[in-house]
C-alpha cells in the first residue's frame, strides 16, 4: 500500500470509491493523456468520468482560468457577473428550450436537485417518475430517485418515486420486442402507472444512462412518453449531465434523439462544459424557472473563474466541431470494438453513440453479468496504459469508454488494441 493510499484510508470515508487494487495517483495531463506519480503515461478513455470533455490542459481553458483568477476569483450571484451572463446566453440558445432561463450550480447532482425543486414547486407534487437503472447524483433527493441500488444507499426520501420501464433496451420484460413494440409496451406501462397515482411532478430521464452502463432506449421513446405526459401537465426533465455538449455525436443534446414531441421542459447539465472546472446547471422554461416564491442564491454556482472556463471550453468545442469528431471517431471505434467482441465469448454487447460506448461483459455461454471480468479487464488495461471506467445496473459488469471529444483516429485504434489484449488476458 502506498503512503498516499494509507493516508487516504485514514481520513476519508470507506464508501469513497477508488479504482484499482493499487489506486492510481494522476499528477498531470495533456491532450488525451495523463501521467501518474511514477511517471507512467496513460491514454485516457474515461476523462475523469466524462468531465475532461475537450482535452487535458487545454491552453484556451487554462489561459481563461488564469486570466480571470488574476482579476477576481469570487463574487457570488448577489452581484452582476459578466462571464455568467455570457455563458447563460449561449447555453439558453443552444438548449432548444423556448424562452429559456439558466441557473448555474457546481455539479450535476446539484443541478438535478434544483430541477426536482422546481418541478415539485411548479406542480405542487412530490411524486417523481424516474427510469429503472438510472443515476442522478449523490444528494439526498438525487439518491431518492436513483434506480440503481449500487448507488442508492438509502430508501428514505422527501420524494415519492415511481419507476418506469424503458431505459434499458436489451434486458427486462420487453427486450424481445422490436423497437416499435418496445416503445409501445413502455408507453402502455407508463399510461397504466399514471392511472394509479395522483399527479406526478415530472419524469426525469437520462437519454443514455451513464452509471447504468451506457444503456439507452430506441430513439423516440421519450418523445412518445412526452405525448402522454403533456396531456396531464407532467414535466419532462432531461438529465444531460453525461450526454450533453455533443458527446453522442449525432446530437448536441441526448434529448434530440427523442425530439419529435418538442424539447424537454428542463434539462440539466454539468461535467464536460467546465472541462474539469465545477460547473453544473439547469435550463428551464421561464414559467418553470421563475415559479419559486422565495429568494435564493448560489454562493459558488456561476463563479467568474468557472464561467470563464466554460465559455472558453464551449468556444473551442464549437469552433473545432468536436461533436462531428465524436460522431466520426466514435463510430469507427464502436465498429472496431464490435469486431473485437465477435471473437470474445464474454462480450454480450457493444453499445453506445459517439464517444459514449459501453462494453457489457457476461460469463461465457450465459446472460449472467460478470463483474469479476470487468474488474480484471479494468486492471489489465491500466497495466498497458489505458484508463477506462465501469458501471452497470444489476451488477457492475460494463466497461465505460468516454474519451475527450478531441480523440484522434490513431488514439482510438491504440485504445481498441489495448482493450482487445486486456479482454484476452482476463480470466
Amino acid at each position: 500500500m502506498s503512503d498516499l493510499y494509507a493516508r487516504h484510508k485514514a481520513v476519508l470515508p470507506d464508501w469513497l470509491a477508488l479504482y484499482y487494487a493499487d489506486p492510481l495517483e494522476i499528477t498531470h495531463g495533456e491532450g488525451r493523456h495523463v501521467w501518474d506519480a511514477a511517471g507512467k503515461k496513460y491514454l485516457d478513455f474515461f476523462g475523469g468520468i466524462l468531465t475532461t470533455m475537450t482535452a487535458h490542459a487545454l491552453p484556451e481553458v487554462t489561459k481563461a482560468v488564469s486570466e480571470q483568477a488574476g482579476r477576481i476569483i469570487h463574487t457570488s450571484t448577489l452581484y452582476l457577473d459578466r462571464p455568467m451572463v455570457e455563458l447563460a446566453e449561449r447555453v439558453a440558445q443552444l438548449s432548444g428550450i423556448p424562452d429559456a432561463r439558466v441557473f448555474f450550480t457546481t455539479s450535476g447532482t446539484e443541478a438535478n436537485d434544483t430541477a426536482l425543486l422546481l418541478a415539485t414547486a411548479y406542480r405542487q407534487s412530490n411524486q417523481i417518475l424516474a427510469m429503472r437503472n438510472s443515476y442522478h447524483g449523490r444528494s439526498f433527493s438525487a439518491v431518492g430517485i436513483t434506480g440503481n441500488k449500487g448507488w442508492s444507499p438509502t430508501s428514505l426520501s422527501p420524494l415519492q418515486t415511481l419507476y418506469v420501464h424503458g431505459g434499458v433496451r436489451t434486458r427486462g420484460p420487453y427486450a424481445d420486442l422490436d423497437d416499435a413494440g418496445f416503445i409501445a409496451a413502455c408507453v402502455a406501462d407508463l399510461e397504466d402507472l399514471l392511472g394509479h397515482v395522483r399527479a406526478p411532478a415530472a419524469l426525469i430521464a437520462e437519454p443514455i444512462q451513464g452509471v447504468g452502463g451506457f444503456t439507452a432506449p430506441p430513439d423516440g421513446l421519450y418523445a412518445a412518453f412526452r405525448e402522454v405526459l403533456q396531456k396531464r401537465g407532467i414535466l419532462w426533465i432531461a438529465d444531460e449531465v453525461q450526454t450533453g455538449w455533443g458527446r453522442t455525436g449525432d446530437h448536441f443534446w441526448g434529448w434530440q434523439a427523442h425530439g419529435a414531441s418538442g424539447p424537454p421542459d428542463m434539462l440539466t447539465f454539468a461535467k464536460g462544459i467546465g472541462n474539469g472546472m465545477s460547473i453544473g446547471g439547469v435550463v428551464a422554461r421561464a414559467d418553470v424557472m421563475n415559479c419559486l416564491d422565495s429568494n435564493s442564491i448560489s454562493t459558488f454556482g456561476g463563479s467568474p473563474v468557472t464561467m470563464a472556463a466554460g465559455n472558453a471550453n464551449l468556444t473551442y468545442l464549437l469552433e473545432h466541431d468536436l461533436q462531428g469528431n465524436a460522431r466520426r471517431v466514435g463510430g469507427m471505434l464502436i465498429e472496431r470494438l464490435r469486431a473485437i467482441a465477435a471473437q470474445h465469448p464474454g462480450v454480450r454487447e457493444i453499445r453506445g453513440r459517439g464517444l459514449m460506448i459501453g462494453v457489457e461483459l457476461v460469463k461465457p455461454g450465459t446472460d449472467e453479468a460478470d463483474p469479476d471480468a470487468a474488474a480484471a479487464v479494468l486492471e489489465a488495461a491500466r497495466e498497458e496504459g489505458l484508463l477506462i471506467g465501469k458501471g452497470g445496473g444489476h451488477n457492475t459488469s460494463v466497461l465505460r469508454i468516454a474519451p475527450p471529444l478531441s480523440l484522434t483516429v490513431a488514439e482510438a485504434e491504440e485504445g481498441a488494441a489495448i482493450l482487445e489484449r486486456a479482454l484476452r488476458s482476463a480470466p
